[in-house]
């Protein structure tokens, strides 16, 4: 059978505030997030937007204890899911690689050739695929694979996303019900799903379906929690002078507010961790926000972490992906066609304190933009991004 390895698939961040400032900059170095038509911008701007970004941000992770908790948590997952696929009669090593810290994807890489992996399974941690997060994480892959011959040894197969996991929807619907049975009146509880958000053009123009599969998803989530309770979706987190996903998680808040809803439960969907997003975005700024609308009932359903249920429906996509058909990489980093990261809109500059935890890669592009018109005299540029 040989040995069976594991690849979760996670963004990153920070361990510490002196991390802060290099993280950003990992971030914001990408080529594959920034298409610069002079590749030797790539690094000094990088390097300029995570100096102006670092302090505001060591603050924002200084209120939730100084770093992230991804890293740690992300590791409690591998270990309980190495011990689910154990009980299940299929041992595997289970592997963590970060796209912009450490353990960095390449890391993880590296360790799976010293241990002489044979087949192997990459597991992003992201239920819904989306070419700025799954998307991103797998060109990388496709890179190294490219570049190293001794890989071709491993016989991989990649799992794409799985927001229909049932195992995963149960235990969604789950963590729902317990925040909804804290409420004296559990009908009248408004579900808030709140996931993250990308730019229209990336669903419009580059065919991602991360819309597609994030509605789907809570429908289905609501479908288990079989509650009469409303619910309602929204997308947080938008930076930049583009158009993203709407309604904005801060317009529908306000809107519940205007209409008379006390109670609200906020449901993270497309994070499976705690990180600042949940912890600073949702706990502190979106708390704040619902308070001055008038919803003073505010509850956020806890990220998954390590429930058991959902570290099961880990282990089952895994043996599930072992038997059968593999599934290459190339397979799923194939996309319509190329973003059009700068477009021809107004000025409107809607950056939140922590965005650039998931897509803040995409914070500075106007600004970037502007900086390539005045250095090169022409006219609007189109910064081209495969996310």
């Amino acid at each position: 059978m040989g040995r069976t390895g594991v690849l979760l698939l996670n963004l990153g961040g920070p361990d510490q505030l002196e991390d802060v400032r290099p993280f950003l900059f990992n971030l914001f170095s990408d080529p594959e997030i920034i298409r610069l038509p002079f590749p030797w911008l790539q690094k000094p701007l990088a390097w300029f937007i995570s100096t102006m970004r670092a302090k505001k941000s060591q603050e924002n992770y200084r209120q939730i204890g100084g770093g992230s908790p991804l890293r740690q948590i992300t590791e409690a997952q591998a270990q309980a899911l190495e011990a689910h696929l154990q009980q299940k009669g299929q041992p595997a090593r289970v592997y963590i690689g970060m796209r912009y810290w450490h353990p960095f994807t390449e890391e993880a890489i590296a360790r799976i050739k010293r241990d002489r992996i044979d087949r192997l399974v990459i597991l992003p941690l992201y239920p819904q695929f989306s070419i700025s997060t799954s998307g991103s994480s797998f060109r990388l892959m496709e890179k190294i694979w490219q570049e190293d011959p001794l890989l071709n040894r491993i016989d991989y197969t990649v799992i794409r996303s799985w927001y229909e996991q049932p195992g995963y929807l149960q235990a969604m619907a789950d963590l729902i019900a317990q925040e909804i049975d804290r409420f004296p009146n559990r009908d009248e509880v408004t579900v808030f799903f709140s996931a993250h958000g990308v730019p229209v053009s990336y669903v419009e123009e580059a065919g991602d379906p991360y819309q597609k599969e994030i509605e789907e998803c809570s429908a289905l989530i609501m479908q288990n929690l079989n509650r009469p309770n409303p619910h309602v979706l929204a997308y947080q987190s938008r930076v930049g002078p583009v158009e993203w996903l709407k309604p904005y998680t801060e317009d529908a808040i306000e809107k519940l507010g205007s209409e008379g809803i006390e109670d609200l439960v906020v449901v993270p969907i497309s994070f499976v961790s705690e990180h600042i997003e949940t912890l600073e975005e949702i706990d502190i700024e979106y708390r704040e926000l619902a308070e001055e609308a008038g919803i003073h009932n505010f509850r956020r359903v806890p990220a998954l972490n390590t429930h058991p249920v959902f570290i099961d429906a880990l282990a089952d996509l895994v043996i599930d992906a072992l038997n059968s058909p593999s599934v290459k990489l190339a397979e799923v980093t194939q996309m319509k066609k190329k973003v059009k990261m700068y477009p021809q809109e107004r000025w409107e500059w809607g950056l939140t304190t922590s965005a650039e935890v998931w897509n803040g890669r995409v914070a500075m592009i106007a600004l970037i933009a502007l900086l390539l018109e005045l250095m090169s005299g022409q006219g609007p540029l189109h910064l081209v991004g495969l996310l």
